[in-house]
């Protein structure tokens, strides 16, 4: 059965079920590598330098090919490039899984990224297309939203599973068999969309907006991991220089990449900037939670991701709960809502300590994913119904862009926070009489500080373990204390940005659809 009466039926949710798989795999690839690095290290030896490049080449292209992507699959038609990423991705992983040398695995890791900028515009845009109700829509947004942050969280236990029975490269070969089943699902379940009028392709819009967003990502993602230096700081200039250029070029292009006018629609611009806010506070304040289950608690990898997959029983749940409240609470009630509730989550965060049970923090954790989640389900329906039917795949690449930068900021500047509170604190902890080299490296990270530990035997070691333990724990709260600020500011935002709408769900198409293509 399929749609009628404007209603979705069967073979749509059947479809659906089909653009989660890319979702899951797109999100599980951005964690999946993370206990296979010793592996390669070891298989490979690569240097430093080749081994950051293997792990961030992947988002870095993923974030600077959002837009274009979107944009192009706006022009050729969704479908069309939804397949020719999953082949792409299939293609791709199954070079770095068989990969011989860094250079080949990076440049594999590229490509992956570039698929990946294909799938993730086609999906959402896909859904704007096969739900036309704005209530079954937003249910199918919900779903596939819920679906983008499990795959997040089951990437790293999925590679740590495969990596305890096989070879690093069975974490790329897990994702062939899901993209061939895409592609062989899609043309019998997905229809085909493209606009209906559109003017050439803006390749100079294109190149403009790669190089805004690689830099930007690359300089902010630079300066959370290695601390203020000039080289990111001069790349990160440079970014916003060319971003520049980029608006330019948008207000004067017959067909620009994107179209300027979508920011002046309210719901549009003011669902990107609440949903940039909550990545913002969100994802930064992620880092502190691995780092303590692994490095405070003294948990593996493994058990860590494990024990971190209880706080997608609260998204779930939020998730849920949206989509049953969705039309009968205004929406700027349900999304302030959902950022006080994140704000309570981040005020437990605030009481975690070195010996604090390890329920608070799972807890505290499941209550920021939820508040935070729930209210991005909204967000995401928002942007893809604001916009017009024929600029969708654009319209949902930039607020998958915006969402990126959002989380890059978040880790460098919460993180930075952190570190240095961190450093200030161990400083007076500090026990006497260590080595110069070996203080320098306890004072850089709390996993300096662990490593150091270990090394030291006697009560100096244990010294130094508590006393980094009880550091981390102070700059960790005071990444809480501004993650409650970021939600609750978040809150007053989305109050003011969507007060507009009304209880109805949102959902009017901002222009007609466009026809489907016959295929």
């Amino acid at each position: 059965m399929t749609a009628t009466n404007g209603l979705a039926g069967r073979r749509e949710w059947t479809g659906l079920a089909v653009l989660l798989l890319p979702t899951l795999v797109i999100a599980m690839d951005m964690g999946v590598l993370f206990f296979a690095v010793p592996f390669i290290a070891t298989d490979m030896q690569p240097s430093g330098t080749q081994q950051l490049w293997i792990m961030d080449m992947y988002s870095f292209l993923l974030a600077g090919l959002l837009i274009p992507m979107g944009a192009l699959g706006d022009r050729i038609g969704r479908r069309r490039l939804l397949m020719a990423g999953a082949a792409g991705f299939a293609t791709a992983s199954l070079v770095a899984a068989c990969s011989d040398g860094a250079a080949q695995l990076i440049a594999a890791r590229a490509l992956l990224g570039i698929a990946g900028a294909t799938l993730m515009p086609s999906t959402l845009a896909l859904i704007r297309n096969m739900f036309h109700d704005a209530k079954q829509r937003q249910a199918a947004i919900g779903i596939w939203s819920a679906a983008m942050m499990g795959g997040a969280m089951l990437g790293p236990v999925a590679g740590g599973l495969l990596l305890n029975h096989f070879w690093w490269g069975s974490a790329f070969l897990a994702a062939v068999p899901v993209m061939l089943l895409v592609l062989l699902a899609a043309p019998a379940l997905l229809p085909e969309y493209r606009a209906a009028a559109t003017g050439r392709f803006d390749l100079a819009g294109a190149a403009l907006s790669i190089a805004t967003v690689l830099p930007v990502v690359y300089g902010i993602k630079t300066l959370a991991v290695d601390g203020w230096s000039l080289p990111p700081l001069l790349v990160l200039a440079a970014g916003l220089l060319t971003g520049a250029g980029l608006v330019a070029r948008l207000r004067t292009a017959a067909d620009p990449l994107i179209d300027l006018s979508l920011f002046r629609i309210r719901t549009y611009s003011g669902a990107i900037t609440v949903n940039t806010i909550a990545m913002f506070a969100m994802m930064g304040f992620t880092l502190f939670t691995s780092q303590y289950l692994q490095l405070v608690k003294g948990l593996s990898p493994l058990a860590a991701s494990l024990w971190a997959l209880l706080p997608s029983v609260g998204v779930g749940a939020a998730v849920g709960g949206i989509g049953a409240l969705a039309g009968k609470v205004r929406p700027a009630t349900l999304m302030t809502g959902g950022f006080v509730i994140s704000a309570a989550g981040f005020g437990l965060m605030a009481l975690v300590g070195p010996d604090t049970p390890l329920a608070l923090i799972l807890t505290a954790a499941g209550v920021i994913a939820a508040g935070a989640v729930g209210t991005m389900t909204l967000t995401a329906e928002m942007v893809v119904s604001a916009a017009p039917a024929e600029r969708a795949g654009a319209a949902s690449a930039t607020s998958e862009t915006a969402s990126e930068l959002g989380s890059s900021l978040g880790i460098a500047l919460l993180g930075a926070a952190g570190a240095a509170i961190y450093r200030t604190q161990l400083d007076g902890r500090m026990p006497a009489g260590l080595p110069a080299d070996a203080a320098r490296a306890a004072q850089d990270t709390l996993g300096g500080a662990v490593t150091v530990a270990g090394r030291i035997s006697g009560p100096a070691g244990t010294e130094l373990l508590a006393a980094g333990r009880a550091a981390f724990a102070d700059g960790m709260h005071v990444a809480a204390v501004a993650g409650l600020l970021i939600m609750l500011g978040a809150a007053l935002a989305a109050n003011r940005l969507m007060r507009h709408l009304p209880a109805a769900p949102a959902g009017t198409p901002a222009a007609a659809e466009e026809q489907p293509v016959t295929v």
